[in-house]
């Protein structure tokens, strides 16, 4: 990788190092768990049937998403940080019968100052949202067989994404993700949709594998 050595970091130290990331006020959930709450008291939507496919792109990580969602490619640099305007890949997941958009991006890690700084980049750019959410969740994911660790934020209220995340291996490959929806974020009127489609981003997380 441009003539850079890696250092190999153990899984525990990795672990750890996440764990730095996570408010000590709140809770980190189990990963095995779905991140959203059940939809209650809301108009009946009629969805479409959960069927997967795997995306298998020229990039080097490989996923399962929802057949009724596209994946197209991103040539502006947006919602990154200015420090982090060269990211390699950008990816839009498209949701088009729900207006929303998982914005997927990806960096190469070329020394152990970058993976930091894109780590501190994920936590700043979804606390950033506590201005309008009613509070925020942080599961720590953490698969050391798959060399994929990370966190999972979910965002309360009527903030502008309620879901972001990060995935790494932590010497070679980063990934965020953050969902938006483009209409106005009133959490009483998607609530239904935001159920359904953070069940699809977990199934993303779960099925996500570099490629060797």
């Amino acid at each position: 990788m441009g003539g850079m050595e890696h250092k190999h970091h153990g899984p525990m130290r990795i672990f750890a190092f996440i764990l730095l990331f996570v408010a000590i006020s709140i809770t980190a959930c189990n990963h095995d768990h779905d991140y959203s709450p059940k939809p209650r008291g809301y108009y009946r939507i009629v969805f479409p049937k959960k069927q997967y496919r795997q995306y298998d792109g020229p990039y080097p990580f490989t996923f399962l998403y929802p057949t009724y969602a596209k994946i197209e490619n991103d040539t502006l640099p947006v919602r990154t940080s200015k420090k982090l305007m060269n990211m390699k890949y950008l990816l839009n997941m498209q949701f088009p019968q729900f207006n929303g958009t998982l914005h997927l991006s990806y960096e190469t890690i070329t020394s152990r100052k970058v993976f930091e700084e894109l780590i501190e980049d994920a936590h700043s750019f979804a606390f950033k949202h506590t201005v309008k959410s009613t509070g925020i969740d942080q599961a720590v994911i953490y698969n050391p067989q798959s060399k994929i660790f990370g966190i999972y934020y979910t965002i309360d209220g009527n903030a502008a994404s309620s879901a972001q995340f990060f995935l790494t291996d932590s010497t070679r490959n980063y990934l965020r993700g953050a969902l938006y929806f483009n209409n106005e974020p009133r959490l009483d009127s998607i609530q239904p949709v935001l159920d359904f489609v953070k069940k699809d981003v977990n199934v993303m997380i779960k099925s996500f594998r570099w490629k060797q």
